[in-house]
């Protein structure tokens, strides 16, 4: 149900006051809902697949590598399938999956991961590139990065701290740029798509809005989480000043013989600047952030932010995901910052979703809730801050396994009986409730 982006921008919708209830979203806006292939597909000794982190990780199994034509095969009934079906295809080239050979010789750590990545996406855009036109090249590389080289608690499970993030984040950067620039040099004139990288961020609020300390926090929060990835990719191919400073004073202080943020070369900084040709952002929840120094002589990623996340405790919290504090303001402010900061870019929210603690109900009333008021949200703004806001897209399109919640924590619009050999599915109420909104382009007011 998605539709493509379009190549050029096309003219800004009249800023005026909306009713967040009743008004309709801009025509040819995308609706869609998002899966990936680890957490839904299963098979995963299956067909010759080959191993990847996440198997590893969980001692079971996981998604397809395109080591033989099965692979292909399966992908490309499922792309026809969709097109038959009148579904426009979104395709993200990496979801957390990294083959586990790949990770034994280095993984994202490893310099030469980014001709490897190049190659795959080649390989992807010939092969599919006559039906896919919306490419997404990795996605959440700060998860990968943060939670998969510093805190290990993401696969590949690796844990170096002060230095295995930022590694790995730089060598994503630079393997997303490698294959942008590959389709622009390669396909694009054919194909007529394009390519982005889906990144991820909470919304930063002072905890004290009074204090300054505070603000310049959240302003930290920001870059070390959003900017990280945003400011090379879409700005000058360098990361943020305030993580360039802040990362060289501490590891200076500690005895560091350099800064643990590894640097662009001017070649490379050439190569990154202005790779996306749309802004694709996954957004679940806001923090309220306190300034904190940064004593310890360990290094850390998280420590040399100086800034410790706070969840307010008037916000709701999602019943399945105990980090998840239902925040639909937040987006709007997310929304406004990209515009502001990133020259008022196309963007489309790739994921935004609520879970349900194990056994949901399908009457998920409170979900439905939380996506009422992020689209109210979204149409704020649309029509008022004057985003230029294209699609919107659910996490996720059924219950599946969600990495180390494993099937506990439900976030589908279709309910899944994983008791069942059959695995039916039913949908929720959100499910309902969200094909009104797209059959209406806009939120139908209650009575």
């Amino acid at each position: 149900m998605a539709t493509a982006p379009s190549a050029t921008t096309s003219t800004s919708p009249a800023v005026y006051d909306c009713n967040p209830e009743s008004a309709s979203f801009p025509e040819q806006f995308a609706w869609g809902a998002a899966t990936a292939a680890y957490q839904i597909e299963g098979g995963w000794d299956a067909d010759g697949k080959g191993l990847n982190v996440w198997d590893t990780f969980t001692h079971q199994g996981g998604d397809r590598v395109f080591k033989n034509h099965t692979g292909v095969d399966y992908y490309d009934k499922v792309i026809d399938g969709l097109l038959a079906n009148r579904v426009t295809p979104v395709v993200t080239l990496y979801h957390f999956d990294l083959p586990q050979h790949l990770e034994d010789q280095g993984g994202w750590r490893s310099g030469a991961i980014v001709e490897t990545f190049d190659a795959y996406a080649q390989f992807c855009f010939r092969t599919f590139g006559d039906r896919v036109k919306l490419w997404l090249t990795i996605n959440e590389p700060y998860v990968v990065a943060a939670l998969g080289y510093e805190k290990g608690i993401m696969a590949p499970g690796v844990t170096e701290p002060g230095t295995g993030a930022y590694l790995a984040a730089h060598n994503m950067i630079k393997a997303h740029a490698a294959a942008w620039h590959s389709y622009d040099k390669l396909f694009r004139e054919k194909q007529g798509g394009l390519v982005s990288i889906a990144l991820n961020s909470d919304w930063a609020e002072p905890s004290d809005p009074n204090s300054p300390a505070d603000q310049e926090a959240a302003k930290r929060h920001m870059a070390f989480c959003l900017d990280w990835f945003a400011a090379p990719i879409f700005l000058d191919g360098d990361y943020p000043a305030i993580m360039k400073s802040k990362i060289s004073a501490v590891s200076k202080r500690q005895n560091c013989p350099s800064s643990r943020l590894p640097e662009f070369t001017s070649e490379e900084r050439m190569m990154i600047k202005s790779t996306a040709d749309f802004f694709s952002i996954n957004y679940y929840t806001t923090r309220k952030i306190k300034h904190q120094d940064n004593t310890s002589c360990q290094p850390s990623f998280f420590s040399d932010q100086e800034a410790v996340q706070v969840m307010d405790p008037s916000w709701p919290v999602a019943s399945g995901s105990s980090w998840l504090a239902v925040v639909p303001w937040g987006l709007r402010k997310l929304l406004k910052y990209i515009k502001d900061t990133y020259n008022h870019p196309v963007i489309y929210i790739t994921e935004n979703g609520f879970s349900q603690s194990d056994p949901a109900p399908l009457g998920d009333t409170q979900r439905w809730e939380y996506f009422r008021q992020t689209l109210q949200e979204i149409l704020k703004a649309i029509y008022i801050d004057d985003v230029h806001l294209k699609g919107y897209f659910v996490w996720s399109l059924l219950d599946n396994f969600e990495w180390i919640s494993g099937y506990s924590s439900r976030f589908g619009l279709f309910f899944v009986d994983f008791e069942d050999p059959a695995l039916p599915r039913i949908p929720y109420k959100s499910a309902t409730e969200y094909a009104k909104v797209i059959a209406n382009n806009g939120l139908i007011k209650s009575d």
